[in-house]
């Protein structure tokens, strides 16, 4: 059997996004589709978002259930905001497939310098590391996690990306919860989103199986690396988030840029 080149290059774009997932907490999701799109050279912009969307899942769900093990996940605040999100996610990808391909990749580039942006910020770890949705507060907490889930569900949805960077500070605003709450808690979130995304766009045929299996094997393979390097690298994270924040900046440029030059 013979070994194409796009076989390669998606095995090795699965690998970047798997290490960046594992060694930076989140976010390698959002590089998914430039990779698919100029590295394996997926010419629908459709079908790398629904195929990184399959990855995108799968890569949360091992990451998920590290947290789980670990205690940091908040399983009531989680499904609360995920089944708010995965509407959100349905509604934003079936308002995607309506939108021109160069022009999503425009908006794609423009989310990918925000979300850069976001990274470089320092997040702080407070919180009420008690809190819980309960009978008690879920009057206070059920408008914030159902709210602010459906919206951040819908850009992940209409993007095809997980969503962590969003979704991480979304939990922290709608219960005050730490941030390692947030971010265990916010894996449930991505595989949901995830999940949501890859059925809708799979339903209109708009997912490439065979590309999403390498980019999964990829992924996995660069998530051993990911944790084996954050081990020997330990206090440096916040100059590893700040390295990660520029090159998401920086790609977000250069997709904005070559989604403009067709319609110039």
């Amino acid at each position: 059997m013979l070994i194409h080149t796009a076989d390669i290059a998606t095995v090795l774009s699965g690998t970047v996004v798997g290490f960046i997932l594992a060694l930076v907490g989140g976010g390698g999701s959002i590089l998914a589709v430039p990779l698919l799109v100029y590295g394996v050279g997926v010419a629908s912009p459709h079908v790398a978002i629904g195929t990184g969307a399959i990855a995108v899942a799968i890569s949360a769900l091992a990451n998920m259930i590290a947290h789980w093990a670990a205690g940091n996940v908040r399983w009531p605040c989680a499904i609360v905001f995920s089944l708010a999100g995965v509407a959100g996610a349905f509604a934003g990808a079936g308002v995607a497939k309506q939108i021109d391909g160069q022009n999503l990749l425009i908006l794609f580039g423009v989310l990918m310098i925000a979300i850069g942006a976001l990274t470089l910020r320092k997040r702080g770890g407070g919180g009420d590391p008690a809190i819980r949705l309960t009978a008690t507060t879920a009057r206070l907490l059920m408008p914030k996690l159902v709210g602010i889930g459906f919206a951040v569900g819908t850009l992940a949805g209409f993007f095809g990306i997980g969503g962590g960077f969003l979704i991480v500070p979304g939990l922290m605003l709608a219960t005050g919860m730490p941030l390692i709450y947030a971010i265990g808690t916010s894996l449930v979130a991505v595989v949901a989103f995830g999940a949501a995304t890859a059925a809708s766009y799979a339903l209109s045929g708009l997912v490439d199986w065979w590309l999403a299996g390498l980019f999964i094997a990829g992924g996995l393979l660069g998530g051993l690396g990911g944790i084996a390097t954050g081990k020997m690298i330990g206090a440096q994270d916040s100059a590893l988030r700040s390295t990660f924040g520029a090159i998401v900046i920086l790609a977000g440029g250069y997709v904005c840029i070559r989604g403009a030059l067709p319609l110039l």
